[in-house]
């Protein structure tokens, strides 16, 4: 076997008394997608600023393409930030005074070469070839956070470092961003997600779940599970939604071990039907979709307006009450909420039999 892309052996990171992380050790091969999971305090965002060279360890070693990263002077972890890693942020942190195309060809600057060519294709890439020219203020979050992804690939990295990248968009935004990094993934780049959300965790080839600053399991998903399959019924519907077509490409790439298996699974059950690069959902795959995201929504309405939940953590929370919630329960939740037409995002809550005509 080639050797992993990132060796983590004994990590440790202490603050003062406060320990973030506690003998963490795991590997990541090239090409993998891993999901960093676990609550609040954790030691996500640690392990990711040490994985980037933002942050020194306290003690064990952490390896990346060869390299031990916490033995290199500030010099040498500069320019391994320049050349090995990209980051992705929750906040963009793009330049204001500067257009998108500068923000992009910034990240060239300091690896010593520029190209406007290559910059302007890299946000073609992301689906930005009309704004080139547009300041951060006259982008969407969506866009601003495109924006800030073609500025982490422009210098080829090694790695994509993410720090809860969708924890500021809408749930429209967020699709286009994680299909963007299902198309990484599908080129083969390697991306380190910090997540709270389950259907994130869902997509990764591997969870890595910390509690206390230590490792408390690495889950391999299964593509074939009930969730996994009404997790990619629900991003079939939400691209009819957007009026956008479900690409059998891009869908693989989310699917992890065994795509070809699961969509032709979903087509014996008569879910969907896919045709060339299309998938299209059936009749009976609409419904159950239906079904899903009105569950989905509710509780994400449901945790935010009765617990105050913030967005990540009742998103989080509705991926795990939208498979157990009964048709019964859905409608008394329903009725207890007032029949709401959206959820916290605005996103449309498909009605249900319990609710008055629209």
């Amino acid at each position: 076997m080639m050797a992993p892309l990132v060796k983590v052996h004994g990590l440790e990171k202490s603050y003062g008394s406060v320990r973030a992380l506690d003998d963490l050790s795991f590997e990541v091969q090239a090409g993998e997608w891993i999901a960093i999971m676990g609550p609040s305090g954790s030691g996500k965002t640690t392990l990711i600023n040490i994985l980037g060279g933002l942050d020194r360890p306290s003690g064990g070693t952490v390896t990346v393409d060869g390299a031990q990263i916490g033995q290199q002077t500030e010099s040498e972890l500069t320019r391994y930030r320049s050349e090995k890693v990209g980051f992705v942020f929750q906040q963009f942190h793009l330049v204001p005074y500067l257009t998108a195309l500068e923000n992009v060809m910034l990240a060239q600057y300091f690896h010593s070469v520029t190209d406007e060519g290559e910059a302007a294709e890299a946000l073609r890439n992301v689906g930005l070839a009309d704004r080139l020219k547009h300041l951060p203020a006259q982008l969407s979050g969506g866009e601003q956070q495109r924006v800030a992804i073609a500025r982490a690939l422009i210098n080829h990295p090694k790695l994509i470092l993410a720090d809860e990248p969708t924890g500021n968009l809408d749930e429209a935004n967020e699709v286009i961003v994680l299909e963007l990094l299902r198309r990484l993934h599908g080129a083969g780049h390697t991306i380190l997600v910090v997540t709270h959300s389950e259907e994130i965790g869902r997509m990764a080839d591997r969870r890595i779940e910390l509690h206390h600053g230590r490792l408390a399991r690495i889950v391999t998903p299964s593509p074939e599970d009930e969730a996994g399959v009404d997790h990619l019924l629900a991003r079939i519907w939400i691209c009819g939604e957007k009026g956008a077509v479900a690409s059998a490409e891009g869908f693989q790439d989310a699917l992890a071990a065994n795509p070809p298996r699961t969509l032709n699974r979903m087509s014996d059950l008569a879910l969907v039907e896919v045709r060339g690069s299309e998938v299209l959902l059936t009749t009976t795959g609409s419904g159950r979709a239906r079904d899903i995201i009105r569950r989905h929504r509710l509780a994400e309405r449901l945790l935010t307006d009765t617990f105050s939940m913030d967005a990540p953590a009742a998103d989080s929370e509705a991926c795990k009450f939208e498979h157990i919630i009964s048709r019964d329960l859905d409608q008394k939740i329903c009725a207890f909420l007032g029949h709401p037409r959206t959820c916290p995002h605005g996103s449309e809550i498909p009605p249900g039999p319990c609710c008055p005509p629209r």
